[in-house]
């Protein structure tokens, strides 16, 4: 009996000390948040951006003590990118990742980082972005009624064709190729000696079927998650265009913080940013080796260098047409390649 007592007289002094331990790491934790803020994203749950969100949601919430909590939305159930931006512009939505595309319409300086044939590589990219130039590129959101966080990863574009593998500049032209609703890439197929197609993204797999169009472009994880090369077994490795994603805030909202947490937030986007280019690094290989073990079902063809810049050659025109007040930038961007060389 009196062991019985010891021991609830001690398991009670443990609990007490754990309380008061407890008591003091939580003491300075606001039972209710000062901000509760909004985060829109249009991938699923587990696309390496929306994991990105994630990641920048929890280090918010950490390094404010709990007293900023952003809710992240994902699947686009706030609305496209452009309904988002529009929101963000007048503080209906606080934070977002979206793709320059929508953006370049309200920043049309935006519109250098998406000319094709940019990079050399993925390194010049980051090299570029993680740089002065990117630095200057986060800056330029002035009059947009938003403010610009951190670059996300989007990866790299190529083509892949349903008759025929693309192997050189005469293989492109007189094909009817599907591009995003862009006018810089619609200039582009047109450039190649192609037709540009506006097709719906749900819709090109029948699209390939009918034969309405002989190619496409895109990244690996979408020719593996859409069975794209189920319809067209031809996948170029030219990576004609590497567009970042940004993340944004809404100017409203980020008046209404205190410097110290801007500060925080900064910091806790970066270091998302980071996050997100290792989940996609490994999102885009795994579809990468899906792809490639399909066999003899797909084939698998990398450009060489010299034809790549006659592609490369082939668009000159519409960096003067889309960028011609920006063309130094773009050659500060090629000096950052041959540094890198790649």
């Amino acid at each position: 009996m009196k062991k019985w007592l010891a021991g609830m007289i001690c398991l009670f002094l443990l609990l007490g000390v754990i309380g008061i331990g407890l008591s003091k790491r939580y003491e300075n934790t606001p039972s209710v948040p000062s901000f509760v803020l909004t985060y829109a994203e249009n991938q699923t749950d587990d696309y390496p951006t929306s994991l990105g969100a994630y990641r920048f949601s929890q280090l918010v919430w950490e390094r404010t003590n709990g007293d900023v909590e952003i809710q992240v939305n994902t699947g686009g159930v706030l609305g496209d990118e452009w309904e988002i931006i529009r929101q963000m512009q007048f503080g209906g939505v606080d934070f977002a990742r979206v793709s320059l595309s929508p953006l370049s319409e309200f920043i049309p300086k935006l519109n250098v980082l998406q000319m094709p044939y940019l990079y050399n590589s993925s390194e010049h990219m980051w090299c570029v972005l993680e740089g002065n130039i990117g630095h200057e590129f986060l800056n330029s959101f002035e009059g947009s009624n938003l403010v610009a966080l951190s670059w996300y990863d989007a990866g790299a574009r190529s083509f892949y064709s349903s008759k025929k593998p693309i192997r050189t500049l005469e293989d492109v032209r007189g094909m009817r190729i599907r591009v995003q609703e862009s006018g810089l890439m619609r200039e582009m197929i047109k450039a190649l000696g192609a037709d540009a197609v506006s097709t719906k993204y749900g819709e090109v797999y029948s699209a390939f079927q009918t034969g309405e169009i002989d190619a496409a472009e895109n990244n690996w994880s979408s020719y593996e998650s859409t069975g794209h090369y189920e319809v067209a077994p031809y996948y170029t490795i030219d990576e004609h265009t590497r567009v970042p994603e940004v993340q944004i805030v809404s100017e409203a909202t980020w008046e209404k913080l205190p410097e110290e947490y801007q500060d925080i937030i900064r910091e806790c986007a970066r270091e998302s940013a980071r996050y997100e280019r290792e989940e996609w690094e490994k999102y885009q290989k795994e579809a990468e080796r899906k792809v490639r073990n399909q066999g003899s079902k797909v084939e698998v063809v990398t450009m060489p260098a010299e034809e790549r810049m006659r592609f490369r050659q082939a668009v000159e025109p519409l960096y003067e047409k889309f960028c011609g007040d920006y063309l130094d930038i773009i050659d500060r961007i090629a000096e950052e390649g041959e540094k890198t060389g790649t």
